[in-house]
């Protein structure tokens, strides 16, 4: 009876196998901003650059794999802070999530920046100027840091 009873909880029980170790899970949310010209008022008054994420958070696969492998980590957004203002530009399946100006804005971005496919992450300066674009990489936030520092 034991045996069935711990053969039934190792079963339920919730596993984990993955290919990699994974980072903590950020205490709490990324704090992206969602208007651009807030963005940029923000990071002229911080010097600091401005991170897009342009993503389908409800269905871009590769975009849901950037965020909960790199945006979600407490390592991400200790590293971003100082350099970055965060904005996400979002273009969900579902469309009831954004208000009429929001996507009226996305869209009008999505056409200045020629973003084509998601996720894209556009770096550019406090005045808005893109210098740099990327998108999904593995490696997790560490591996992720590294890589925005480079195109800085």
């Amino acid at each position: 009876m034991s045996m069935i009873i711990l053969t039934a909880l190792l079963a339920c029980s919730p596993l984990t196998v993955g290919d990699e170790p994974t980072a903590p899970v950020a205490s709490q949310p990324l704090p992206w901003v969602m208007d651009i010209s807030i963005a940029k008022e923000l990071a002229r008054k911080e010097g600091k650059d401005i991170l897009i994420n342009f993503t389908g958070s409800d269905w871009c696969g590769w975009c849901i794999k950037l965020n909960n492998e790199v945006f979600k980590h407490d390592s991400f957004l200790k590293g971003v802070a100082d350099h970055f203002v965060l904005v996400e530009i979002d273009f969900p399946q579902d469309k009831s999530k954004l208000n009429d100006a929001t996507k009226k804005q996305n869209e009008a971005l999505q056409k200045t920046y020629q973003v084509q496919g998601f996720p894209t992450i556009l770096l550019m300066d406090e005045q808005g100027r893109p210098y740099a674009k990327t998108g999904y990489r593995p490696g997790g936030p560490e591996a992720y840091l590294k890589h925005l520092t480079e195109l800085r």
